[in-house]
């Protein structure tokens, strides 16, 4: 996991997968935070585990609102090109328009998302 402060945000790229649950993501905050004191982080998509992009288990709501809870802005960037789930595609348009989430295609798109 390579991490990099780029104007007060915590640019995250890892080939592991680093998301995987609720409490994965509760650590993943946490270790930011305290290695950063930044509260917006990009991760790449990749770092993020297939289970997370389907609605229907809940894991996706369950992991979001603890960023929220946690006041941490989140962006993921990477290719959502293969999802073809009506649900998901409404739910990453809903999360583009919202103030803390952001599902974005690159890593200048997070940083320029999380800027806002």
């Amino acid at each position: 996991m390579k991490t990099k402060i780029i104007n007060n945000i915590a640019v995250v790229n890892s080939n592991e997968i680093i998301i995987k649950d609720v409490q994965s993501a509760i650590d993943f905050i946490m270790n930011i935070k305290y290695e950063t004191s930044c509260n917006k982080i990009a991760l790449n998509k990749s770092a993020v585990a297939e289970d997370f992009f389907i609605l229907s288990n809940g894991l996706a709501g369950e992991i979001l609102q603890k960023f929220i809870n946690y006041q941490t802005k989140f962006a993921i960037y990477g290719d959502y090109s293969k999802y073809t789930s009506k649900p998901l595609k409404d739910f990453i348009y809903e999360s583009n328009n919202g103030k803390y989430i952001f599902f974005v295609e690159n890593e200048d798109e997070a940083i320029k998302m999380l800027s806002k």
